[in-house]
């Protein structure tokens, strides 16, 4: 990015252009929070409705408290989920998706079903795989 007088910024057009097989790309981190296994099952949580950090825990069975944390932190920074603290009582913290959020889940469970749908292939994929090449 250049200055160009008086605080405003110009991105040249190289840097708008998002290529996610780049390094540099700025959307490859993203991605990547976003695909993540504990925050993917978080956004899918949340696109059923807003929840308690411990609905949350509860709903996505084997997540620790610190990974949930720190995945909710991380999409609350992209911006893809709202973090509410409500001053009910006694007071608690809920957490919903935001518009970009909500615009992102269908995507995301999109992918959970195609992979769903083809566990019997996976299954036998890996059996064909493990009968030539046991795992290690």
């Amino acid at each position: 990015m250049r200055d160009v007088g008086e605080g405003a910024v110009e991105q040249t057009v190289e840097e708008l252009v998002a290529d996610v097989f780049r390094r540099a790309c700025t959307s490859r981190e993203a991605l990547e929070h976003v695909t993540g296994k504990w925050s993917l099952l978080a956004l899918s949580a949340l696109a059923e409705s807003p929840h308690r950090f411990g609905e949350l825990r509860r709903r996505i069975e084997g997540v620790s408290e610190r990974m949930l944390a720190q995945s909710l932190q991380t999409l609350e920074r992209d911006g893809w989920v709202h973090r509410e603290v409500r001053s009910a009582i006694p007071p608690h913290v809920e957490y919903r998706l935001t518009e970009d959020g909500a615009a992102l889940v269908p995507h995301l469970l999109a992918l959970i079903s195609f992979v769903e749908d083809r566990m019997p292939a996976v299954h036998a994929s890996r059996a064909a795989v493990d009968e030539v090449r046991p795992p290690r």
